[in-house]
């Protein structure tokens, strides 16, 4: 189906490029045009299940960026990754080309969808897909861009027929403030991204602010009041407004949640009809139980029932690279579980961690870790020192720089020699091989084997997924 509001936009635009079309907040919109009849093409630094994805679907994708791959091109579409001096930026500038952020591209195929966005600093990708989960449980059909992929739905296409639409909104570079929604659901609020904000969190804060605000007087915010900072926004904001929260104060309070091994189980109190729901949720950990509460609150507001709401978080078997667990392998002499985590923060570490131990209670956990960033490496480093030091052995790979310059001088280096003062067993992994060779000599039977970050540390994981596949 070719969306009417944003064909006429578009309509004499055929060939659209993506700068950068591997990454989680490109793939999805590429997605969405392709199915929608446009020729897409794009390039990346390196191939990745994203850009396999995207060529199966028929796009044209270059290993590498050149001036030559935006020759046939009449839009191009670029992320906060993408610097200026790009070769493929440059050469769009020098042939007047129409240049875009993702986030306004994202807008326009938003135009005349009742509009779902999701945002906050940790936990939009498990809340936007367990929306667009529930949506499609109700047969609502709805279209969706997610970061990543829904487990159990990878080869679900991504657009609907019905005119509702459920979107990540990603805040790294501000470009969210394009995005104009009916419900704008926030998570928390917490630092990140900061190089983009000056290094000032109350800039951070009050650019959140502001894509909250700019909801229609008829629109819905929903707010969780657990974070302090979103909090405040809560309390600032001037638009129509839902809390949710473990908070006492919240309109949708979290109470009696329990971890079992395979789900845990809770209970949401509503303040304005003074009801309790018992909820089951298959995916662990307290964030997760309020990432399903935002999920419940907007399933409500779009009239889905209750019964339909228990029965896909019941269901809902989590996202891709977010706690997801690959299964039992040997390694060695050793039985172990592998989990894969994209969590790249201190925070999502942190919450990574709680929720692994408290659904596999007594094991111990070896985490291949891989710093994102140099920026956040230096920025974050004390924190990330504290949440790295609460695992039993560490493997740290070398530090993804997504292509940012390195004026600090850090080095995975740095993580291991700190770790290792600290009394953690801690090792320097360099590639697969030296990877593999530490775990065959470390790893204990019974032990959690989880693969943690946001690069390539993802290859590894499914490198050892593969290799010890049982």
């Amino acid at each position: 189906m070719l969306h009417k509001g944003f064909l006429m936009k578009l309509s004499k635009i055929k060939n659209i490029h993506f700068i950068g079309i591997g990454g989680v907040g490109m793939v999805g919109i590429a997605e969405m045009l392709i199915n929608q009849g446009y020729k897409v093409s794009g390039s990346d630094l390196v191939s990745n299940n994203n850009v396999k994805r995207l060529k199966s679907l028929g796009a044209h994708i270059s290993i590498g960026h050149h001036a030559t791959n935006i020759k046939n091109c009449d839009v191009v579409v670029f992320s906060s990754a993408v610097g200026l001096n790009n070769s493929e930026m440059r050469e769009a500038r020098k042939q007047s080309k129409i240049i875009i952020p993702r986030a306004e591209m994202l807008s326009g195929l938003m135009t005349g969808y009742q509009s779902i966005a999701v945002a906050g600093s940790h936990g939009k990708t498990t809340t936007t897909s367990l929306i667009s989960y529930i949506f499609t449980e109700a047969k609502l059909d709805p279209t969706y861009i997610i970061g990543g992929r829904i487990l159990g739905k990878e080869e679900k296409s991504i657009l609907g027929k019905s005119n509702f639409i459920i979107v990540e909104a990603d805040e790294s570079d501000g470009s969210f403030l394009h995005l104009n929604p009916e419900i704008s659901v926030l998570t928390n609020i917490d630092n990140d991204h900061l190089d983009f904000y000056d290094n000032k969190p109350h800039k951070l804060e009050k650019t959140f602010f502001n894509f909250m605000e700019k909801l229609p007087f008829f629109g819905t915010a929903i707010i969780c009041v657990d974070c302090k900072k979103s909090d405040r926004v809560f309390k600032k904001l001037s638009r129509p407004k839902i809390s949710y929260g473990f908070s006492k104060h919240a309109d949708f309070r979290i109470i009696n949640q329990i971890q079992k091994p395979n789900y845990q189980q809770f209970e949401v109190y509503e303040k304005a009809t003074k009801k309790t729901q018992k909820l089951r949720l298959r995916i662990p950990g307290k964030h997760n139980a309020l990432n399903a509460v935002a999920s419940l609150i907007v399933s409500k507001r779009a009239g889905i029932k209750i019964s339909v709401i228990k029965k896909s978080f019941d269901e809902f078997g989590g996202v891709s690279r977010r706690i997801e667990n690959k299964g039992d392998r040997t390694i060695g002499k050793a039985k172990i579980t592998l989990i894969d985590d994209y969590g790249h923060h201190p925070t999502e570490i942190n919450e990574t961690v709680a929720a692994v131990r408290s659904s596999f209670k007594n094991r111990k956990i070896t985490m291949i870790f891989q710093p994102h960033r140099f920026s956040r490496s230096v920025l974050l480093f004390e924190d990330f020192i504290k949440v790295l030091s609460k695992v039993d052995r560490l493997i740290v790979m070398d530090i993804y720089s997504a292509n940012e310059e390195n004026p600090n001088g850090i080095s995975s280096y740095d993580f291991v020699s700190k770790l290792v003062s600290k009394g953690v067993e801690t090792y320097h992994g360099k590639n697969l091989s030296s990877i593999k060779k530490i775990l065959e000599e470390k790893l204990d039977s019974n032990d959690i084997l989880l693969t943690q970050g946001a690069g390539n540390v993802s290859d590894i994981s499914t490198s050892l997924s593969t290799m010890y596949d049982e």
